[in-house]
Formats: structure tokens, sequence, C-alpha cells
């Protein structure tokens, strides 16, 4: 796991200042960085029931289509309001500063469909909670929840309390 966490880039006072960015860009362009960050994912999901990975736009696709491809399973993108071309399903959720909307097609899930949502990073948990409501407001089941990076310092295994989580590299504060 020290390894992959080599990979990522910190960038401090990123997007303002007193936040340090963690930074997959480095991860992605490591041809042997990114294989691991999939083939770790993978084995820890290893015999878990998956129909779809639902991931979160634009990051967590790449992390997403890579591992649905490896488990032999579809792929579901979760956009922000507007972004998908069909009938959609939403949810607004809470942002340090204000709202955001996701959508998913409203035809994307069936109930009783098993899903793992993919996302690059855990902060905070309010955005792949927001994902998880929406999977559940289809009757879908979400099996787990997979990440590259978890913030521990943030707590956002708390807001997904009762979610099966999976994380590589866990930072704390600096």
């Amino acid at each position: 796991m020290f390894e992959l966490a080599e990979s990522i880039r910190s960038i401090p006072d990123f997007p303002k200042k007193g936040i340090l960015f963690r930074d997959i860009t480095t991860l992605l362009k490591d041809k042997t960085a990114f294989k691991k960050s999939i083939d770790m994912l993978a084995e820890k999901l290893h015999g878990k029931k998956i129909d779809y990975v639902v991931a979160v736009e634009a990051r967590g696709f790449i992390f997403g289509g890579a591992l649905a491809d490896r488990l032999g399973v579809g792929f579901i993108p979760v956009r922000k309001k507007g972004k998908l071309p069909w009938k959609t399903e939403s949810v607004t959720y809470s942002l340090e500063y204000g709202t955001d909307t996701l959508e998913i097609h409203e035809d994307a899930l069936q109930p009783g469909d098993k899903v793992l949502i993919v996302d690059d990073l855990l902060a905070t948990g309010g955005t792949v909670k927001a994902v998880a409501d929406l999977v559940e407001a289809q009757n879908s089941v979400v099996t787990g929840i997979a990440f590259v990076i978890e913030l521990v310092d943030l707590h956002g295994r708390e807001k997904l309390k009762g979610y099966d989580i999976v994380s590589l590299v866990e930072f704390e504060g600096e």
C-alpha cells in the first residue's frame, strides 16, 4: 500500500488555501500503479455479488470503468444534472457551500440489482451517500463502496455507516 500512496501527488493550497489536494493524475500516468490499484480493488471485492459498477463523474469513471471490466460486470455512470441524455432520477445533496444534483438514467437499474459504487476519493462522504440514495431509490442493493483514497480525518465513513467500504490508501492530517 505504501507504493500506491507514493504514486499520489500532494498539492498544498489547492483549490484554496489550507486544502492539501491528493492528485491521482500521477497514479494514472504510472501504468504499474494504475494497474495495481485496479488489481487491489478487484482482489478486495473477490467473491462479492455485483451486477453493476456505478461511478461518479469524473474521476470515479476512470476507476469504475476499469474495475467493471476487470469484474466482468456492467458500468453505469452517475452525472451532474443535465448531462445524461435520457429520462433521469435525481438527488440533490448538501455541499460545504451550497447544493449539487446528481442524476442516473431512470432505467439504469432494476429492483434487486447488486451495485458496487466506485469513486476515486472518500472525503466527507456526501457525494457517495447521494449516489447510494439514487441506487436505493431504484430498489437496487448497494453491496459495497470502493475508493482508491480515503481522507480519514474527514470522517466520511460516518456518513456511510451500514455500507461495506473498501479503500486502498488512507491519508491523515498533515
